[in-house]
């Protein structure tokens, strides 16, 4: 039962973090699956561990960041909008060709200058507007988060940078 649990939390630590450097250039809470990746990794890994506090701390700057002006904040609402406008094609699309007098919206039909297989087009459907509406959620909840934790509190802010500090410098003394 012990070598389940951990191989089962292998898994699971390998499988965020690899979906989290995914996520970096997909839609998706990147840095967010990286820590959940390393903080379940850290439990059996010391590199792990050693790696953990500075993405926590770069996460939270981040997350900081994005809540410093007003124009950051509507540009996050803005990605959160995006997100569902791209899940609502997805939900939507059609990987094929409608039927002769369908009504589906023209961007959704596979078009003549697609070269790939026509399982590429809007791939993976509905599973992929869950995800984004999945994402969008976790977006705002971070953005909500941010906004309580970091907005118009510059001591806040500071606290964080120390900590990155101290982050570094205790991630570059372990690699002596």
């Amino acid at each position: 039962m012990k070598a389940a649990k951990r191989i089962g939390l292998e898994v699971l630590g390998w499988g965020l973090l690899v979906a989290g450097l995914a996520m970096i250039f997909l839609p998706g809470p990147g840095l967010l699956g990286i820590f959940g990746g390393l903080a379940i990794l850290s439990q059996q890994y010391e590199w792990a561990e050693r790696r953990l506090a500075p993405v926590k701390y770069r996460a939270l700057k981040g997350a900081a960041e994005s809540v410093e002006s007003p124009l950051r904040i509507a540009f996050s609402l803005l990605g959160c909008l995006f997100l569902v406008a791209c899940a609502w094609v997805w939900w939507i699309g059609d990987s094929g060709t409608p039927d002769p007098g369908s009504s589906a919206p023209s961007w959704t039909v596979l078009p003549d200058w697609w070269f790939l297989p026509d399982g590429l087009w809007l791939i993976g459907g509905r599973a992929t507007a869950v995800t984004l509406v999945a994402s969008m959620f976790i977006a705002l909840a971070l953005l909500v988060y941010s906004y309580r934790r970091f907005h118009g509190k510059p001591e806040a802010v500071a606290e964080l940078d120390a900590e990155i500090k101290d982050a570094d410098e205790d991630y570059h003394e372990q690699q002596r």
